[in-house]
Formats: structure tokens, sequence, C-alpha cells
């Protein structure tokens, strides 16, 4: 690729960057993203799982079966807990909308490349 190329690639994903940043789905996701990441139960909500999924660890690792058990019987309860709480569900159900729009532009950019690498190869092979 020529440098040429480059600058125009690298202009078009900067256009293409700053188009995605003002697409009301993509804004949504991400005041979402900082709510959860912020939220101060969600963030509790994950220490105590990991602190359940360590104790665990920890009675696994000393041959404590029914403790074990017990820890880990916890931490599917807080991860319960956490997955149905509605600030995450509404974070996933937006990430799979915002996953949809760069899954549908990349496909789209498969398609214009491969059309035209194609059609750089049908014209070397017509010089040819």
């Amino acid at each position: 690729m020529n440098l040429a190329n480059e600058a125009a690639v690298e202009a078009a994903l900067s256009h293409l960057t700053a188009l995605l940043g003002k697409n009301e789905e993509i804004i949504r996701f991400q005041q979402l993203q900082k709510r959860v990441e912020e939220n101060e139960t969600l963030q509790e909500l994950e220490e105590e799982i990991k602190a359940a999924q360590k104790d665990a660890v920890q009675f696994a690792h000393y041959g404590k079966p029914e403790a074990e058990r017990e820890a880990l019987k916890e931490a599917d309860r807080l991860t319960k807990e956490f997955d149905q709480h509605p600030l995450v569900v509404a974070y996933r159900e937006q990430l799979y909308e915002a996953n949809d729009i760069l899954q549908h532009l990349t496909t789209m950019i498969q398609k214009e490349v491969n059309a035209a690498i194609e059609a750089d190869e049908a014209s070397e092979d017509s010089a040819n």
C-alpha cells in the first residue's frame, strides 16, 4: 500500500470513528457502560463474587468439599443477582445492539475491500 492510500485509509477511519461516536446506539452503550462501572452496588457484588470464588478454591485446596460447595453456591447466587440487576440487563442489551452495528459495518467494509482486491487482480490479469 502506498503512502497516498495509507493517508486515505487513515482519513476514512477517522471519519468512520467520528460517525460511530455520534451514533445514538453507540452513545447509549457508552453511557450504560459508564453507569455500570460507577455503580457501587455492582462493584460490591463483583468483589463478593471474587471472594466467594477465592474461598471455593482455597477450600478445594485444603480438601473441604462441603465448604467448597457452599462457597460455589454463594458465588452462583451472587452472580445471578449481578446478572439480573436492571443496569446489567440494559447494558447487555445495548451491547448486543452496538455489536450488531459494528458487525454490519465490518461486513460492509469487508465486501468493499474484497471487491477492490478482485478489481485490482482483474485489471492486473488483463494487463498481462
